[in-house]
């Protein structure tokens, strides 16, 4: 595996917080010209003169498997494209691949993996349920540790609370294990299981971590999902929903150029985890949904036209809000559709002020918050009934 300061991932995210060039090249040699993908042998980071092979493999893992430099670049550049467009362009890039006599191939991620490696690269996230430690990680939180006047255990196989509670989890680099030990620990596997008393459930004695299928297993699946409406009609789309869920200030859908296929948002949920942030993802459709994901969908965004729920688990209205939330944002002082009227309780009906535009736009959206506000905390109401832990989705809703 690679060093640090070496990594794939560990570049790109550094790259492209600190919008440095990385462009992919027919050879090595520094300086040499960007060509296309299609082409390339290697990917340069001009502003620390390392060039990669573009099949390196990383430490982003797909169905057990590293996935190769070229796979995680392809995804980086169409991180706006629909997920029909994504698929596609994969499809196109193999074909001139293997056109140009490459038995490369770019690996197509899944719904998720694509979601997680963008948040992650772009420093959204610190988490990832797919990509392995760096080298070294383990040293480097134990002396962390230490230097917090956390002694790690002597003993053979066992690791110090700062690298137990990173396992399995993407890091930047080792160098900022002495950041994250200064996190809220949320227990490891030993106070998980077995309380407070020290148990070493690794196999052999000296490796520190658990693998990624039996990680999933102890800490479950964090994932949660919102669904936004597609209609043209609906005020809050995947163009602003951001700015209203997390930043509590609506503008109109039209007014943003952003063509994301999917988002994620940030909120303390203190039911559920008063400590830190929780992430959901927005999606506007569930085409790429496995049927393990409806157990994760928090809450449902209507104008109250049945056609959006064609192709869900419940296609009934009624069926659809006795297992999750719906909410409907329209106009304040108008009334709602009837059909979210008659949908009754499990449908919050909401309303924001009229967009005005112009300079006074930002002194009249005081509003917005208060409606931000009541539709978290109808999600964090739903999710407490569901059973919904930090750790983990309810096995149903």
């Amino acid at each position: 595996m690679a060093s640090a300061d070496h990594d794939p991932l560990v570049l790109l995210r550094k790259a492209i917080s600190s919008s440095q060039p990385f462009i992919p090249t027919a050879s090595g040699d520094p300086g040499a010209e960007e060509c296309p993908l299609s082409q390339a042998s290697h990917l340069q980071f001009s502003a620390q003169g390392i060039a990669l092979a573009i099949e390196t493999p990383t430490r982003f893992i797909s169905n057990d498997k590293p996935v190769d430099l070229r796979s995680i670049y392809f995804a980086w550049l169409n991180r706006e494209l629909a997920i029909p467009e994504y698929n596609a362009s994969a499809t196109t890039l193999n074909e001139q691949l293997a056109a140009a006599g490459s038995t490369g191939k770019v690996q197509n991620l899944g719904f998720i993996e694509r979601l997680d490696l963008i948040t992650w690269l772009e420093a959204a996230s610190e988490e990832s349920e797919y990509i392995k430690p760096v080298a070294g990680d383990a040293d480097a939180a134990a002396a962390a540790a230490a230097a917090a006047g956390t002694a790690p255990a002597a003993k053979s196989g066992a690791v110090s609370t700062a690298a137990q509670a990173r396992a399995g989890k993407g890091t930047m680099d080792p160098r900022l294990a002495s950041v994250y030990d200064g996190e809220r620990k949320m227990g490891d596997r030993n106070t998980v299981l077995r309380g407070i008393k020290p148990t070493d459930f690794s196999h052999p004695p000296a490796r520190p971590r658990l693998s990624l299928s039996i990680r999933k297993v102890l800490l479950g699946d964090r994932t949660r999902f919102i669904l936004l409406s597609p209609s043209a009609s609906s005020l809050l789309r995947m163009s602003n929903a951001r700015s209203f869920l997390e930043d509590g200030k609506f503008i109109p859908p039209d007014a943003s150029g952003s063509t994301a296929s999917m988002l994620h948002v940030q909120r303390v949920i203190r039911a559920i985890d008063p400590n830190r942030p929780l992430r959901f993802i927005l999606v506007e459709g569930s085409e790429q949904f496995k049927p393990e994901y409806w157990n994760r969908v928090v809450a449902v965004f209507t104008t109250g036209q049945t056609w959006q729920f064609k192709n869900y688990k419940w296609s009934s209205p009624n069926e659809l809000f006795k297992h999750t939330l719906g909410v409907f944002v329209g106009w304040r002082g108008e009334q709602a559709p009837e059909s979210i009227r008659s949908w009754g309780h499990r449908v919050l009906s909401t309303g924001v002020d009229r967009w005005r535009g112009g300079d006074g736009a930002d002194a009249s959206r005081f509003r917005d918050k208060e409606v931000v506000e009541q539709i978290w905390k109808a999600i964090e109401m739903n999710m407490r009934s569901k059973g919904w832990r930090f750790d983990a989705a309810p096995t149903a809703i």
